[in-house]
Parts: C-alpha cells; structure tokens; sequence
C-alpha cells in the first residue's frame, strides 16, 4: 500500500475534516485534547471538505472547524510552513471565532468557548521540550487563570515527536505517529489497525481510493511545500549573510518571487512580509 501525506493541505482535510470524518476527529480530539479519554461523544463538522479537484495550488482551503457536544468550537490546522505572521494569524483566528459568536444586542453569556488546535512541521517554541502546549489567559505576575477560560491554543509540534512503532503507547501517540509517519509506510502497523478510527484514517489516505489526477494534486502541494521550505531557508541565510535592511528587503523579495505563480497576492504578503503595493511593483516587473 501507498498512502498519501496526512500533512498536505489536501489530504489533512480529506482525513479529518470531510463528510465520512466524524468519528476520525471525534477520535483524533480526544487523543490531543483529552489525553485519550472519550471527552468528545458527538460533534458537528462545520462546512464539511467535500475534496473536490483541486488542480493548481493557489486554491485555498477552510481550517477544518468542529461544534463539539459541549458547544465549544475547535479550529484544527496543519501548518507546514513557518511564514511571517503565523503567530498572530492563531490567535485573530481563535478571537474572530470566539467574537463572531454573537449578533447584534446579544448577551454575552451566550459566548461559548473556543479551542485552537494547530500542528506544525516546524519548532514554534524550541525553548520548549514539549510536545503539546497549551496557552490561556492568566495574570502576570502570579500566574493565576483569568476567570473565564474560553480562548485556548494547542500547538503540537511534530518534530518534537520521536518515537517508532513499538513505542506507541497511548492514542496520541499513534495519531502522531500516523501524521509524522503515514507517507513512508507500506502496510498499516499492527497496533494501529486494531484502532477502527486510525484504520479508517488509513483506508482514506490509501492512494488506491484516489484517482491519478488527485494524486498527481497532492505531489503538486509537496513539491511546492519542498520548493518554499527552501526559498525560506535562503532567505534567511540572506538576510543574515548581509546583515542589513538591504539584505532583509532582498531576502523578501526573493521569496515573494517564488511564490508569484503559486499564490495570490494577499498570501505572498502574509508569507513574506511585503506590502501589496511592493508585491504588485513585483509582479510588473517580473
């Protein structure tokens, strides 16, 4: 068997966040969030992914989001890419859901809480050895809890997890292992497979399910994935090579450049940092 990368875009939302995903994310959630224990016993997924064709890699998707039986909303994202701005975009996400709740002259009790769950394929905290940390509100200086706990973010950070099949011990562990890992597997690991929610998780990221154009899709997304890692990384080695503003601009300008016939304007300048006006002097005289 051949299955593709849970962390593309496409296939991240075709696994968890489609019509047949209800008992995958049920599953999923309590694994990340609950620590395994069945929490989660119903949930709604909002605007289910229908994964239709998705030729050409400038179309976007919605995050997958859920209404959990407790009425708290969870915002589930894979994030591949450590872009400028990545750390402001969580959290005006997680305040629009939570602020968005409420029409006009409503009270605000009817607020009911938010959760932000984002997992990179890079280190958002490497002063931090965790693998899951979670964010909310508290005092300052003594650390206590704001007294309404309704906005959390839960960032699991995928290279922080290290462990191989036979040191898959609880459910997160094997939902991880299944993100990291699923791609270069041939065959479904023995412990997995007697999980009937990873199995399921499997059997949609099977390619056998897939047509050839999909497929031919999602080898589109990791090469652009594998091309943009790398525009970033010389970015970066040239804005620290030259030490200056110059070298900052350049370094921007050389990114933005990559992504000029893959992107919109608008996700070039969340990716690199230019304004839309330096964007569209880009695109005329490129």
């Amino acid at each position: 068997m051949r299955f593709i990368n849970p962390k593309t875009d496409y296939a991240f939302k075709k696994i968890f966040g489609s019509e047949q995903s209800h008992d995958v994310l049920i599953s999923f959630l309590n694994a990340i969030l609950y620590d395994g224990d069945r929490v989660i016993k119903d949930l709604e997924i909002l605007n289910p992914y229908l994964a239709p064709r998705i030729r050409g890699v400038k179309a976007t998707y919605l995050d997958v989001k859920a209404k959990l039986d407790n009425d708290t909303t969870v915002i589930i994202e894979m994030q591949v890419l450590n872009i400028e701005g990545f750390e402001k975009r969580i959290l005006y996400n997680a305040a629009k859901a939570y602020s968005t709740q409420l029409g006009v002259g409503q009270d605000y009790t009817l607020l009911d809480p938010v959760i932000a769950l984002t997992i990179t394929d890079f280190e958002m905290f490497p002063e931090m050895t965790q693998l899951i940390s979670r964010f909310i509100l508290k005092e300052k200086d003594f650390l206590i809890d704001y007294p309404i706990y309704d906005i959390e973010l839960v960032f699991v950070e995928l290279p922080k997890f290290h462990k191989e099949v036979a040191g898959l011990k609880t459910l997160a562990d094997k939902w991880l292992y299944f993100l990291k890992c699923a791609r270069q597997l041939d065959v479904v690991p023995e412990s997995m497979n007697l999980i009937p929610e990873i199995k399921q998780a499997f059997e949609m990221a099977n390619e056998v399910n897939l047509t050839l154009e999909q497929i031919e899709d999602m080898e589109m997304q990791e090469m652009f994935i594998h091309d943009q890692r790398n525009a970033i990384k010389k970015a970066l080695n040239q804005g620290r090579q030259e030490g200056r503003e110059e070298g900052k601009l350049a370094a921007k300008l050389e990114m933005a450049k990559q992504l000029l016939d893959v992107l919109d304007d608008a996700a070039i300048s969340q990716a690199s940092g230019l304004n839309m006006t330096e964007i569209a002097q880009l695109r005329k005289y490129s």
